[in-house]
């Protein structure tokens, strides 16, 4: 049986954990949260994806 909701749960944890650990911008979580969706390059730094 599908455990979709406990692994949704998992992934949206470890993207909070992230976004807290994130400390380059001083602003909430809902702030920062809508920040990763508007913005890739943020979206990136908060992954620790490094783009050339």
């Amino acid at each position: 049986m599908p455990r979709i909701a406990e692994n949704f749960a998992m992934v949206r944890h470890i993207a909070m954990n992230l976004l807290k650990q994130e400390n380059s911008m001083k602003k909430s979580m809902n702030v920062k949260c809508l920040q990763a969706g508007w913005d890739n390059s943020y979206l990136m730094k908060v992954l620790g994806v490094n783009t050339i």
